[in-house]
């Protein structure tokens, strides 16, 4: 069994490979490499999924987690994580509908909503790693 104290790293960990197989989408659909564009996504929904179980596992067995500082790293915290979170659950929807279009073979649509969602999703990715930095090595107390 995983500890509970791993799942920060864990989460983080899945945050950055849905970074890093967003991105290698992008390059692979802008390369009209179709098939590899299709499984880095699928990929990339993998790893975001997970992260979202785990998360949300983590958060029932562990609670909140504080941020610890007062200083002027607090607000530049909370707007990350704001933003992060906002962002994330808009994501949600948008990201059923591109894969929704992409399966009824709409391509025209699913460009549509990937054009937004893309800078959205990796954001979301990348900002959740920072976030886990923030609150559990660069700020601590």
């Amino acid at each position: 069994m995983i500890p509970l104290s791993e799942f920060p790293r864990i989460n983080a960990t899945l945050n950055a490979l849905t970074a890093i197989l967003l991105g290698a989408g992008y390059v692979a659909i802008k390369n009209r490499r179709v098939l590899l564009h299709r499984n880095l996504m699928l990929s990339a929904l993998t790893t975001s999924s997970l992260f979202l179980a785990c998360y949300l596992f983590y958060h029932f067995y562990h609670g909140a987690t504080r941020f610890p500082r007062h200083d002027w790293s607090r607000p530049l915290y909370f707007t990350i994580l704001w933003t992060h979170t906002v962002l994330a659950i808009v994501n949600l929807p948008a990201i059923g509908w591109v894969l929704f279009f992409a399966a009824k073979g709409r391509f025209a649509a699913h460009r549509k909503v990937a054009r937004w969602l893309f800078p959205s999703w990796m954001y979301v990715s990348i900002t959740g790693v920072l976030v886990y930095f923030m609150l559990y090595h660069w700020f601590r107390v």
